[in-house]
């Protein structure tokens, strides 16, 4: 990493921290131990205009501090935020900078959307969820998608597929913290690991998908050098 991405790393890190210490005192709604977290824009967009290992590393670092500031329990954070955050904005980043094809993209979207569904499905049936709601908000996306589709489809499948397997570990490692570390041992369920995993991904993509793309062309404006150029695939 180079001198401006370890300076962005650090930005990255401190901002995460200062707004979800911010909205968490304004706004504190949780799910759990799982916060209401709109701020997971902000590496998202750092993912985007410096890369992955910035948005990653900077996201792992920002939610550990958030979570001794906020919960003050570093097991839980390692197990579940660190990872969470780590993997999915990696993959943002990742993702956001290789040019996707159209087709190949809409055929994704189409099988991730019936995944999705049976997802759900199986969540309304194991929980007390608003199903509609969030089956409403899943086809959201995809009108994001087809509105953005050449400029922004690689930032909106990268933050898609990097916050389901954010979701997805947080769903996963939550309720095994719960049942083998926790002082007051509760079982693992389906219902619990799938609760955890749509609340992350139902709260948090809209902010990613909808506020993302607007921020980073603000910043490639102000600061065109900064802008990547996707190197791999076709239009």
């Amino acid at each position: 990493m180079n001198t401006l991405k370890i300076a962005a790393f650090a930005l990255n890190a401190a901002l995460y921290v200062a707004a979800g210490i911010l909205f968490y005192s304004v706004l504190p709604l949780s799910f759990g131990p799982v916060r209401f977290w709109p701020q997971a824009v902000i590496p998202a967009i750092f993912a985007v205009v410096f890369g992955p290992w910035v948005g990653g590393l900077g996201a792992a670092l920002g939610i550990f501090v958030n979570d001794i500031m906020l919960n003050g329990n570093p097991l839980l954070s390692l197990m579940a935020g660190v990872t969470a955050n780590f993997a999915g904005f990696w993959l943002i980043g990742y993702i956001a900078n290789k040019k996707t094809r159209w087709l190949t993209s809409v055929k994704g979207y189409g099988i991730s959307t019936v995944l999705f569904a049976l997802l759900l499905g199986i969540a309304y049936f194991y929980t007390d969820l608003a199903y509609v709601g969030i089956v409403a908000a899943s086809y959201a996306m995809f009108l994001a998608l087809v509105f953005f589709a050449r400029k922004w489809r690689s930032y909106e499948v990268g933050s898609v597929i990097g916050l389901l397997v954010g979701s997805s570990i947080i769903g996963l490692m939550v309720p095994v913290y719960f049942q083998y570390f926790a002082p007051s041992a509760t079982s693992i369920t389906l219902a619990s690991g799938l609760a955890y995993l749509i609340w992350t991904f139902a709260t948090e993509i809209s902010f990613l998908i909808v506020l993302g793309p607007p921020i980073i062309e603000a910043i490639y404006r102000a600061f065109p050098n900064l802008k990547m150029k996707n190197k791999s695939g076709d239009q």
